[in-house]
């Protein structure tokens, strides 16, 4: 059974439709990503399943119960953390103080999710009474993950968290995804990288224009050309 069920999601910016009958699978510890070409709608997506932007039509489920249409504080008690590419900590804020808000939902054991937080990122405990404002890109994308993950969800969505950052914390960022799946949460990933992708997931989704282009296991998918298939329905699309 899919932990993250999506069937046929459209929406957008008011009356302005951007993503169009999305529909998307997720087990649990499954590793997947959404790949495309600039303004496929893929960070849009995101931001219609954590309830950010309208939605006009579909579900979204999880672990079999209907969440579409809740507040995304609602979806965050329900099991669903999403971690924006921007603005994605507390940069006043010390690395522990962040951790702490995340664990809005949790009612104890604070302290003790910390301390297992901050063992699965040892960057950031090494640097744990620091200010999130005096991090490096890498260790922001980081912090931001760990803080999703103070209230054990069920799936955690990430929004290119390697944007920006230098081919060594590419590798580190990448590392902790694989980690946090192999603890058991579901991860939903857009990725600009598409190499970075393919090698690092177990499903990919490719988007094109706002729609499902093609998915399919990742060493499948990368057998395919997939600049051909960004440009050739992108021409489509507009002819």
């Amino acid at each position: 059974m899919s932990v993250l069920e999506v069937s046929g999601l459209c929406g957008g910016y008011g009356k302005t439709p951007i993503i169009w009958d999305l529909s998307l699978e997720a087990k649990v510890g499954q590793i997947v990503t959404v790949v495309g070409p600039n303004g496929a709608g893929k960070s849009t997506f995101m931001k219609a399943l954590f309830g950010l932007i309208s939605v006009t039509s579909g579900s979204v489920c999880l672990d079999g119960s209907e969440v579409s249409g809740l507040q995304p504080h609602r979806l965050a008690r329900a099991g669903i953390a999403y971690v924006p590419q921007v603005d994605n900590v507390f940069a006043s804020m010390s690395i522990v103080e962040n951790l702490e808000i995340g664990a809005f939902t949790r009612k104890g054991g604070i302290a003790e999710r910390i301390q297992e937080i901050l063992e699965i990122f040892p960057d950031l405990q090494k640097a744990s009474r620091r200010k999130a404002g005096e991090l490096s890109g890498g260790q922001r994308n980081m912090l931001g993950m760990a803080r999703a993950l103070m209230c054990d969800p069920k799936v955690i969505l990430l929004d290119e968290p390697t944007a920006g950052l230098s081919p060594i914390y590419v590798d580190v960022v990448w590392e902790q995804v694989q980690r946090i799946a192999q603890l058991g949460t579901t991860v939903l990933v857009v990725e600009q990288n598409v190499d970075r992708a393919l090698a690092n997931s177990d499903w990919v989704y490719v988007m094109v224009a706002g729609r499902n282009r093609l998915d399919g296991p990742a060493a499948e998918v990368a057998e395919m050309n997939l600049g051909e298939i960004f440009l050739g329905a992108v021409a489509a699309v507009r002819e």
